[in-house]
């Protein structure tokens, strides 16, 4: 089983959310392109977080400077190879976590929803729940959708909203998987604990 955790954007809670979701699955994480590294890993980040450091797959690029990982890699002088990006094959759940949003682009012929289209594995769309998430989920479902990128589900990050999280739901047509709060402390305890609260594991499984 295989989840792939991307977004309606960057610095949403993306990272958090694919944390809970992993150390929860007991699965595996793999962040296929890390782009920044000077305030550390998003891996680094998720053990941190509750995940065994034995859980955490190798990136298959860590890129220098935190934007889009196509123009990482050329600051970098590397090319980014798409054949690089095929899914681990492993025992047990995965849990991939795309860059930012799902129009980002890895190369400068490949962006992430064609990645996605590429594994064919369902897709959790992570959103915040402040001002714009409506336009931003629903531009995010119609270029998965698109693309016939199967959608698991939207998970929201944030104080509540109830309403912008059930509009989404609906005229998304997708599946509203819950929300995770903001947390303070945020830490491998606090995370587990708000993510059993508020997530169904059955329906990531």
């Amino acid at each position: 089983m295989t989840i792939v955790v991307t977004g309606t954007d960057t610095d949403i809670g993306k990272t958090v959310f694919a944390a809970g979701l992993t150390a929860a699955l007991d699965a595996q994480y793999w962040k296929p392109v890390q782009a920044g590294l000077a305030d550390g890993s998003d891996a680094a980040s998720v053990v941190a977080l509750g995940v065994p450091a034995d859980h955490v797959l190798p990136e298959a690029y860590r890129l220098t400077t935190p934007c889009s990982p196509h123009l990482a890699a050329e600051i970098d002088g590397l090319t980014i190879d798409p054949d690089r990006l095929t899914l681990p094959q492993i025992d047990g759940p995965l849990v991939v976590e795309g860059a930012g949003g799902v129009m980002v682009p890895v190369t400068r012929e490949l962006i992430f929803a064609d990645l996605f289209a590429r594994w064919a594995e369902p897709v959790v769309l992570v959103a915040c729940t402040g001002l714009g998430t409506i336009n931003h989920s629903l531009l995010s479902i119609e270029a998965l959708r698109s693309r016939s990128v199967p959608i698991l589900g939207i998970a929201f990050v944030g104080d509540a909203v109830e309403d912008s999280e059930a509009t989404i739901a609906a005229l998304g047509n997708v599946r509203r998987l819950g929300r995770l709060p903001r947390l303070d402390p945020l830490n491998a305890a606090t995370l587990a604990q708000a993510f059993s609260a508020n997530f169904d594991l059955a329906a990531f499984r």
